[in-house]
């Protein structure tokens, strides 16, 4: 138990004793003491003391100690402290987030060490890191534990991690300001010493964070200690650049190009055509399947995404394979988003299937050699199509850079069609702030639309008789 009730006695001297010189003090009901040989040391010690006093720190009546210093005594390193939180997150995380705090923790623990000395080279140390004790596996017993404990790791491996468990900090060690701000200035840094992406930092420090907020819930740190430091990540700019926003009569060459690039183009058509028609995500079309469709005759149909595929690695998901399933993006795992398509869609699914067909697990685009369609895959055809397309200087440009752009495309085109902001969130899988951030522009274009509309009609009310 914690206790201000603290009493502090000045140093007794005891004639004829080795350790002459006691320390002697009080907490709560319990007497406590300690003997020095030599005087400076018994009023070093009670000087601290008194300054925890001072402090306003609580005592523990069980070991006589300030709470700090009980604190840090049971106080685990930040290394065992970071694999405790990557085991805590690893269950309910998506894949792609268990190795972006993977990613994380291996930039920052390497700065997170007493000294240097001895330390494996740093490409070692971050393999060891990333890929063996911040990665989880399912043991012999379908436990998971980390990685570097279920499977054989080599020798280099092995003895970076041994380095790092000796050598790293203990978590409270991050109650010092200069050792947080060390922290975060690791995160900013790519491994040769230049400064990493803006996106690259917003999203490690998060993480950071999010694991010192874990060593306050386990009460091993007493409050969070970024506060301390006046310390901020870049500001980025999310908002779309529209001069490299493919128009619709671009867009639709791009897609026509694709289908020109062999039977892989040919394949994969229709699939960019979802990105654009539909503003799918492309983790979203991986996984579409021909029973998602209403496909008419005439006019309009509509799709129904239900689940999300990004490519992430192997060993980062739950079933080993490179592609994780889960919903979609933001969404409860059984929510689904229905999203109403044109024509020029409608007609492109229609002739996917008529050529192609489904695969065996029922999915409509698949890779060359079947299984899951690879990024790098539709990424190369994509790169194709756009060198068919562009000018020179376009292409040196970042105009339609990547296929994700036909999905900003088809979003725009929504919205300064006079689509309702609230209704193209709901197509693109938004939310209406996010919207707002990253469409801004567009946005403002179609409030111009809609202020011309409102004038209109104020100005063909003139000269009316009042009703």
């Amino acid at each position: 138990m914690l206790t201000y009730d603290v009493k502090i006695w000045s140093i007794r001297k005891r004639p004829n004793r080795a350790a002459a010189y006691q320390l002697r003090w009080r907490v709560g009901a319990q007497p406590f003491s300690k003997s020095y040989k030599i005087k400076a040391q018994a009023d070093g010690r009670r000087s601290e003391l008194l300054s925890a006093l001072r402090n306003h720190e609580q005592f523990d009546t069980e070991t006589g100690l300030p709470g700090s210093e009980v604190l840090a005594a049971q106080s685990p390193t930040w290394f065992t402290h970071a694999r405790e939180y990557v085991a805590m997150k690893w269950p309910n995380a998506s894949a792609k987030h268990r190795a972006s705090i993977a990613d994380a923790l291996a930039t920052v623990t390497p700065r997170l060490v007493k000294d240097n000395r001895g330390a494996p080279v740093p490409k070692v140390l971050r393999a060891a890191l990333y890929s063996w004790a911040f990665r989880l596996v399912l043991d012999q017993d379908g436990e998971l534990v980390a990685r570097v404990d279920a499977e054989e790791a080599p020798a280099a491996i092995v003895d970076a991690l041994d380095w790092i468990s000796r050598k790293s900090v203990d978590i409270t060690a991050l109650n010092t300001p200069t050792v947080v701000r060390s922290a975060l200035d690791a995160l900013a840094r790519k491994m040769d010493g230049t400064a990493a992406a803006d996106n690259t930092v917003n999203r490690k420090v998060p993480v950071f964070s999010n694991c010192l907020r874990y060593a306050v819930e386990l009460e091993r740190l007493a409050s969070l200690p970024l506060a301390k430091v006046d310390w901020s990540a870049p500001d980025t700019d999310d908002e779309i650049d529209f001069r490299y926003v493919p128009g619709p009569l671009l867009a639709r060459k791009l897609i026509d190009a694709v289908g020109e690039q062999g039977d892989r183009g040919r394949h994969l058509k229709a699939f960019f055509g979802c990105l654009y028609y539909a503003a799918t995500r492309p983790g979203e079309a991986v996984g579409l399947r021909a029973s998602d469709f209403t496909l008419p005759d005439e006019g309009w149909g509509e799709v129904v995404l239900s689940s999300s595929s990004p490519r992430v690695g192997s060993g980062w998901t739950d079933s080993g394979e490179s592609y994780d399933s889960r919903g979609l993006k933001k969404r409860a795992r059984k929510a689904t988003r229905e999203v109403p398509i044109p024509p020029a869609l409608v007609r492109l699914i229609c002739d996917h299937i008529k050529e192609f067909g489904a695969g065996e697990d029922g999915r409509l685009f698949r890779a060359a050699r079947g299984g899951g369609l690879l990024s790098k895959e539709y990424g190369d055809i994509w790169k194709a199509a756009r060198r068919s397309v562009l000018t020179p200087h376009e292409l040196k440009t970042p105009l339609a850079e990547v296929p994700y752009g036909l999905r900003a495309a088809g979003v725009s085109l929504w919205l300064e069609s006079g689509v309702s902001p609230a209704e193209v969130a709901r197509r693109a899988g938004h939310s209406i702030a996010v919207l707002f951030r990253f469409y801004a522009k567009a946005i403002r274009r179609n409030q111009d639309h809609a202020n011309h509309q409102i004038q209109q009609a104020l100005e063909d009310c003139d000269g009316l008789d009042d009703r």
